[in-house]
């Protein structure tokens, strides 16, 4: 990507009518391609892993925007950031609004860097026009949202809400064998303090967060920004069908205990059922091992996991009882044993009838038509909606491609989508 080729392409097409009120489109496209500068890859993408100095050089460039704004800039012994305004009334609670600036390995320049910028162009918008908010407001970068240098994400959240097992954490190691205690020293960090991010007393009056959508229901309505009506949280149940390996050409079709048949037929029966269920749950079966794994040999045991979620945990109780019946059944009707193990499991987070409609008018106030969509995937209002009140809206993705340099939200749907939470935040 050449120098100024993602600022360009923003910019191109962009309908300057968007630009009221104290909003810029051209400083947040500036701002977006600023940040994409750093931890620039080979193919135009954006490699900035949790705790690493890219990460931590991103931080300090929006530190530097929290400062121009006026915000009082802090962080905390995870490394989260906070920037914070003043609001008119005594100060009793913050209302904050953010994202994070990690990335997945050669990941897009959309994903977390769209909210903390959108959260930070609302200051800029009220600095502009002179408008106080009553509340305190404060944007926030997380810290290890993504999760892909440890294979355990939301880490900044989890910190701050006190959900992280220091014990667990100690032990967790990158993929060059570095163990986080010295990952995180090498940003100025300890493994014995970073618990105590907790500690802080934020009496959080709500979390709002702007995220791209990863995946197309706003591109299908034709809709820049849309409602997050909850965000869903995963089970995963593992599932082991055992039978009984045989030569594949001395066994007769009879006589065979195979796992693989009834895993074959279970994995198949999967997409059906969801939609039985509710019309935002999903249930996928990403990872399959097969032992022995040989052409010639009869498998003697299979093993799966099966990712369910849904925005409701009752509906998704009730998938994950109805997918444990068909493991139980196909494996009677193959002649096989199954065992199943549930060993991850996070509640989903709904979001309230009344912060929905809330958004809602916001929504319709920028003449947008309102739409909502649940959230199948994770985001730090997951972690921090089991605490406190959250919000949530989408901005319009490209394809929903996601994770990727190919990640594209077009600058006016980001800019659309700053007014709806500027119009939201208005009137709180």
């Amino acid at each position: 990507m050449e120098e100024n080729e993602l600022y360009s392409k923003l910019m191109n097409g962009y309908k300057t009518e968007f630009d009221r009120n104290g909003v810029s489109g051209q400083r947040v496209a500036a701002r977006l391609h600023k940040l994409s500068e750093i931890g620039r890859t080979g193919d135009g993408g954006s490699f900035r892993l949790g705790f690493s100095k890219e990460e931590q050089e991103a931080k300090r460039l929006l530190k530097s925007w929290m400062r121009e704004a006026g915000l009082s800039v802090s962080d905390d012994e995870a490394g989260n950031v906070f920037g914070r305004m003043r609001g008119g009334n005594e100060p009793s609670s913050v209302l904050m609004s953010g994202s994070h600036l990690d990335s997945v390995p050669n990941g897009g320049h959309f994903d977390g860097p769209v909210g903390v910028i959108s959260s930070l162009e609302i200051v800029e918008a009220w600095n502009a026009s002179g408008f106080l908010p009553d509340f305190d407001y404060e944007v926030v970068i997380f810290s290890d949202e993504e999760g892909s240098r440890f294979q355990s994400g939301l880490t900044g959240s989890r910190a701050m809400t006190g959900k992280v097992d220091m014990d667990i954490q100690k032990g967790l190691k990158d993929s060059e064998g570095t163990a986080f205690p010295e990952v995180i020293q090498e940003v100025g960090l300890s493994d014995s303090t970073f618990a105590e991010a907790a500690n802080h007393n934020k009496n959080i009056k709500e979390y709002v967060e702007i995220h791209i959508e990863q995946g197309k229901i706003l591109e299908k309505e034709n809709l820049p920004v849309g409602i997050v009506s909850g965000i869903a949280g995963p089970c995963w149940l593992s599932v082991t069908f055992t039978g009984e390996a045989g030569h594949a050409g001395n066994t007769p079709m009879t006589a065979r205990r195979d796992p693989l048949a009834a895993a074959g037929a279970f994995v198949s029966s999967i997409p059906d059922m969801p939609g039985e269920v509710s019309g935002s749950a999903v249930a996928t079966v990403g990872k399959l091992e097969v032992r022995p794994n040989g052409a010639n040999v009869i498998p003697g045991t299979v093993e799966l996991i099966v990712d369910i979620r849904d925005i409701r945990k009752e509906d998704r109780d009730v998938l994950t009882e109805r997918i444990i019946e068909e493991a139980e059944t196909l494996a009677e009707k193959h002649d096989v044993d199954v065992e199943y193990q549930q060993n991850f499991e996070v509640s989903p987070v709904p979001v309230p009838a009344e912060t929905k409609e809330l958004l809602r008018n916001a929504v319709n106030d920028e003449g947008i038509r309102a739409v909502e969509i649940p959230s199948g995937a994770g985001h730090d209002a997951l972690v921090i909606g089991h605490r406190y009140p959250v919000a949530m809206l989408f901005v319009r993705n490209k394809d929903g491609i996601s994770h990727t340099p190919e990640e594209w939200a077009g600058l006016n749907d980001i800019v659309q989508g700053i007014h709806v939470l500027k119009t939201y935040l208005e009137k709180k």
